[in-house]
């Protein structure tokens, strides 16, 4: 059903306008931007192009955006030198403007925190003799040792890096910091059976395997102020491995997730393919939802907002047609979850929320798959 009936825009205006708090922080509507990889910041430095993009999205009634994903302060933590880091006077002096852009539109911002792991290949920018490094030297889908495993030294190193990261991002007026635990790259690599074979503290059960996440979480903690939102990114799906589950029931994922909230997390954005599919049997929850029930903490959903078809079809340009909210709305007005990160819908279109909050569906344009190679 396309989204036309006025019913349906007054519903969605009011029940995404309210406000909504993360620890310390009132974020003023529940649309969020979520985080997108861009690679438009060469050296790693936002320009002004990055600073009017995010800027714009704000304007617009974003009420918090996740920045693309920034390399923490780690030889290993990235691929490319155009996607941005969060390290370096430069680059941080470039963030500071995204931020001050952003509050002076209307909006918060957070940056994501992020540390790929073994999706890095040796010879990979900025720093090409770096090693890929993870929990076991091993990628998703292969039993061949190809990178080097994490020692005790290395895991303290990358520890501290998301904490440093996290520090700055407070000092150069950021609202939060969100940690990026999700799809396969670092921090999930350690989270993930199939990828973490360590016999050591840091490997086994899944409590042992979520202890590198608590630990950068704890490091967070104490290295920001105690209002200063800390929100965690996860998904069950990984790069090349969309059937990967960390959990398959609500007591194995309460196992996980129960040691982040005790180390300091104050809100967990669930990354599905498709926010209306339900995570477990025997439930209509979503991620998102069974997050909030077993942790109590806020949660953030995201999956094929805005848009008809399911992941992949609208990347290739497939089903491209904005989705049904009816169903997303019926999980807020249930309390599902409290925030919708929207992504390529957003790109696609920096005035989407201010369209979807007043109403104009009729304005909202197809999604087309040219979007993700401009900055516009």
């Amino acid at each position: 059903m396309t989204v036309t009936a006025p019913e349906t825009a007054a519903r969605a205006a009011g029940l995404l306008s309210r406000p909504v708090a993360i620890n310390g922080l009132t974020v003023p509507n529940r649309i969020a931007m979520a985080p997108m990889t861009r690679m438009f910041s060469p050296g790693g430095v936002p320009g002004e192009d990055v600073v009017s993009y995010y800027s714009r999205r704000a304007a617009a009634g974003v009420g918090l955006i996740v920045t693309e994903g920034t390399y923490v302060g780690h030889e290993s933590a990235g691929q490319s030198d155009g996607v941005p880091r969060f390290h370096g006077e430069e680059q941080l002096a470039g963030w500071a403007k995204v931020a001050e852009a952003v509050h002076a539109a209307g909006g918060t911002i957070v940056p994501q925190l992020w540390h790929i792991g073994m999706i890095r290949k040796q010879g990979d920018p900025p720093f090409a003799d770096a090693p890929a490094v993870g929990p076991s030297g091993l990628r998703i889908g292969e039993d061949e040792v190809t990178g080097t495993a994490m020692t005790q030294k290395d895991i303290d190193e990358v520890v501290g890096a998301f904490a440093q990261a996290a520090a700055d991002a407070e000092r150069i007026g950021f609202d939060g910091v969100e940690l990026h635990g999700a799809h396969g790259y670092l921090i999930d690599q350690f989270l993930w059976a199939g990828t973490n074979r360590r016999g050591d503290a840091y490997g086994g059960d899944p409590v042992a395997r979520a202890k590198f996440a608590v630990e950068i979480v704890a490091a967070v903690r104490e290295r920001v102020s105690p209002e200063f939102p800390v929100i965690f990114r996860y998904s069950q799906w990984k790069q090349e491995a969309y059937d990967a589950r960390l959990a398959e029931t609500p007591q194995e994922l309460e196992a996980i997730l129960a040691p982040l909230v005790a180390a300091g997390v104050d809100a967990f954005h669930a990354s599905t393919r498709r926010y209306w599919t339900p995570e477990f049997d025997g439930s209509d929850l979503n991620l998102a939802g069974w997050t909030k029930k077993l942790t109590g903490r806020p949660a953030i959903t995201v999956g094929s907002v805005g848009l008809d078809g399911e992941f992949l079809k609208a990347f290739q340009g497939e089903g491209a047609a904005l989705g049904d909210l009816d169903n997303l709305l019926d999980r807020m007005e249930r309390d599902e979850f409290d925030l919708v990160a929207v992504g390529r819908a957003l790109l696609q279109d920096p005035q989407w929320a201010a369209k979807v909050l007043a109403g104009r569906f009729d304005e909202l344009a197809p999604y087309d798959p040219a979007s993700i190679k401009t900055l516009s």
